[in-house]
């Protein structure tokens, strides 16, 4: 099987804020040391017991960066407002200590939008060639955007503290040694709330030797300064840590992995599977692209534990606007006085004030129609912890204007050198290493899974391989073929051509979900365990000849037959052709919305069409609803 014949979905992630943040309480990663016996990484555990945890353990995006001898972990998962920002807490079972960084919620941001899969279709309709003034219609043309020392814990024995550090919001520990129940009893003590399921769970990697990360917000962090986290470790070892993320988990948790190195990156120790582009449903703009993922991961071969590839290719496709900007300066805001912060940060590109004119055009408006903006994620909890809003004034008055209330900045809370060092670290820094990480590495790859708690026993480990082909499913098209009877001709960027009338065919049982499940080692082409590509094409045959397509003699039916069912028949129009709009989403994908089919029961002698087809993946990642597509696969 041709391997830029590669999957995308439009996985959605039900995103409970407006903001996509980094951090490892969905699923943050571990990475083994080498050499190493065997395959294992680790896991996060998520708070589940009594009181609910802000941490939304149904999907995670994580980015690695693949060096000779160090790997970089990257993380970013969902939180939930509706729970209580001091519980924001997770453990990370890791082999060895790495180092600890604030990452940049704009690489992902840009990552995302730059690779979001994306499909559309044209639209033609024939000519029928009866002048009788009905006219042939067209669809209209509604394209959607795509959018360290040890220390004892006490004197019963138990784990030893051999590291405590703040990064950016967050306050570390690192934990080794003792039973998992000291482990546990450890954390329940200093306020990490614990399921008891997760025992055997914690035996299972002390073990295995693993120290523990135990993450939380410092005190008196708010929600508004969560970060991204990245990790670096000491060897060349990719892996997504599942076997705690079990225990509160949902169902189909998806999982979105990307990678900068030298070549493009697949599964090691998980297979890698290719959908079968017959079970999206192309009207709908694959609406059920979940469905088919899932599906086709749970299929024979793969069991659960698989991946697809949905961008394998430049990494300059990713865009470096908003990362970073060379303005950016920490260093005025030591002894500023805090009258001039705003404007200083203006002159940055970081913020800006303005009078919209009554017209409310963005930000939160203030009494006198003023406006605020800021042009960083982070930029907001900071000037809260440090330049504090006075009681009984709003916001955005007191940010557009400090002079006003020049008498009420509370001098007791500003603090210019820790604003100025807390900007460097939580802004500065992490957007000029985010900005020499896509320009130092060439490849960007992009993959895909949902996974259950139950198929959560395995880790998988990730390399390189140099010899595969790239696959970009950014702006893939079909053909809607709108035919004189009111039927449609499907044309798929593969080729294949399906007859449809009254809507997408469901196929029933006899079409595999999946095309191709395979594994794939460091070098060469795939081992293909399982091709499903003649039943796929058997099952085609039998539908499009259920209708005399191509012909009643290459189906082997007698010509001559009217069942109303071949070519000639018209069995009440096809209702391809509905208004499906792009919904709001917050995993960094995007539809597009298509237009009604034009009929043809008659018109001119010229045909006429549409084109309904999503356009780049430019624009903000949040509330973006994305589908998957598929490349070109080989004709059989």
């Amino acid at each position: 099987m041709a391997q830029d014949a590669l999957s995308s979905p439009p996985a959605r992630y039900p995103m409970k804020t407006n903001l996509i943040i980094t951090a490892l309480g969905v699923s943050a990663l571990a990475l083994l040391a080498t050499p190493r016996q065997a395959k294992a990484c680790g896991g996060t555990f998520c708070d589940a017991g009594p009181t609910s945890m802000p941490v939304d353990q149904t999907g995670e995006v994580i980015l690695f960066v693949m060096g000779e001898n160090t790997t970089e972990a990257h993380i970013q998962v969902q939180y939930d407002p509706n729970t209580e920002a001091d519980a924001f807490a997770w453990v990370v079972p890791v082999t060895e200590l790495p180092t600890f960084a604030v990452g940049s919620d704009r690489l992902f941001d840009n990552m995302l939008a730059a690779t979001v899969p994306s499909y559309g279709f044209s639209t033609q309709v024939d000519g029928c060639g009866d002048d009788d003034g009905n006219g042939g219609g067209s669809g209209s043309d509604d394209g959607g955007e795509t959018g360290g020392g040890g220390e004892s814990t006490g004197d019963g024995g138990g784990p030893t503290i051999i590291l405590e550090e703040t990064v950016g919001a967050f306050d570390v520990v690192a934990l080794s040694g003792g039973t998992a129940e000291e482990v546990m009893q450890w954390l329940n003590t200093n306020n990490y709330q614990q399921d008891p399921n997760a025992e055997p769970i914690f035996e299972e990697y002390l073990a295995e030797d693993y120290i523990f990360l135990a993450f939380r917000l410092t005190t008196g962090a708010d929600v508004s300064e969560i970060h991204p986290i990245s990790l670096t470790f000491p060897n060349n070892e990719a892996c997504v840590p599942i076997r705690l993320t079990r225990i509160a988990a949902v169902d189909d948790m998806e999982i979105r992995t990307f990678f900068l190195s030298e070549n493009r990156v697949v599964p090691e120790t998980y297979k890698h599977v290719l959908i079968n582009p017959l079970k999206l449903d192309w009207p709908s703009f694959a609406s059920n692209y979940k469905e088919v993922i899932t599906l086709a991961v749970d299929a024979d071969e793969a069991n659960g534990r698989a991946f697809v590839t949905e961008f394998a290719g430049s990494s300059a496709f990713a865009s470096l606007s908003g990362i970073y900007n060379g303005a950016w300066d920490s260093s005025p805001f030591t002894a500023i006085d805090p009258v001039a912060v705003v404007d200083t940060l203006a002159s940055q590109g970081l913020m800006s004030c303005f009078d919209d004119g009554g017209f409310g055009t963005s930000g939160s408006g203030g009494s006198d129609g003023t406006q605020c903006r800021y042009e960083h994620p982070l930029l907001r909890g900071l000037l809260a912890q440090w330049l504090v809003v006075p009681d009984g004034v709003e916001e955005v008055d007191f940010y557009g204007c400090l002079s006003c209330f020049e008498g009420l900045i509370d001098d007791a809370a500003w603090d210019g050198a820790a604003f100025a060092t807390a900007m460097e670290e939580r802004i500065v820094e992490p957007g000029a290493h985010a900005v020499s990480l896509l320009e130092s590495w060439p490849y960007l790859t992009r993959m895909y899974t949902t996974i259950s708690p139950a198929e959560m026993t395995a880790d998988p480990f990730f390399h390189e391989n140099p010899d595969l082909a790239e696959v970009d499913l950014t702006n893939q098209s079909a053909t809607r073929r709108i035919l004189c009877d009111n039927a449609t001709l499907w044309t798929l960027p593969n080729g294949e051509e399906v007859y449809t009338v009254n809507g997408w065919p469901d196929f029933d049982g006899e079409m595999p979900w999946e095309e191709e499940v395979s594994e794939i080692s460091n070098r060469g082409a795939p081992l293909v365990l399982s091709d499903r590509t003649a039943e796929i094409d058997a099952a085609l045959f039998e539908h499009n000849c259920a209708y005399n397509f191509p012909t009643p003699e290459a189906c082997g039916n007698d010509p001559g037959g009217a069942d109303g069912t071949g070519s000639g028949g018209d069995n009440g129009g096809d209702n391809d052709g509905g208004d499906n709009g792009g919904g709001d989403n917050g995993d960094g994908t995007g539809t597009g919305g298509s237009g009604g089919a034009g009929q043809a029961n008659g018109g001119g002698d010229g045909g006429c069409g549409c084109t309904t087809t999503p356009r780049g993946g430019g624009g903000l990642l949040f509330g973006l609803f994305g589908v998957g597509l598929l490349a070109a696969r080989r004709r059989r």
